[in-house]
């Protein structure tokens, strides 16, 4: 997409892109990594794809963002959101908004290698 039909989605929009990729990536490196049985693969799955774990993530790729990866993902951290998860904290939740918001644009804009660089510096962490 170009940076026009990218402008026309919704910051929520491209988190709520973003959330789907991230899961489908996460759900994807736990089943490759070796992890078996559907109920460990969901637990797994869980305690990596909530907010708090989307924020500690954010913390290991920010300081590789480029200038308009890090705009976009202030963009989706300022987003007005309706409401916060109980287990999160504000602050967590809306750089969990900025990941997402920031994964949801690079697929839009076909930058795959680029997704998978960072989805792999974060998951070398975790």
């Amino acid at each position: 997409m170009t940076d026009a039909e990218l402008g026309a989605f919704s910051t929520l929009a491209l988190a709520h892109i973003g959330d789907g990729g991230y899961e489908l990536m996460m759900r994807t490196a736990l089943a490759q990594s070796g992890v078996t049985g559907a109920a460990h693969l969901h637990r797994e799955t869980v305690r990596r794809v909530n907010a708090p774990a989307q924020a500690s993530a954010l913390e290991h790729i920010l300081d590789r963002l480029t200038e308009q990866e890090h705009a976009v993902y202030k963009r989706g951290r300022n987003a007005k959101v309706n409401g916060i998860p109980q287990k999160a904290e504000v602050a967590e939740y809306h750089a969990a908004t900025g990941l997402e918001t920031l994964f949801g644009w690079l697929w839009l804009k076909g930058e795959t290698a680029r997704l998978l660089e960072l989805f792999r510096l974060i998951t070398e962490v975790l």
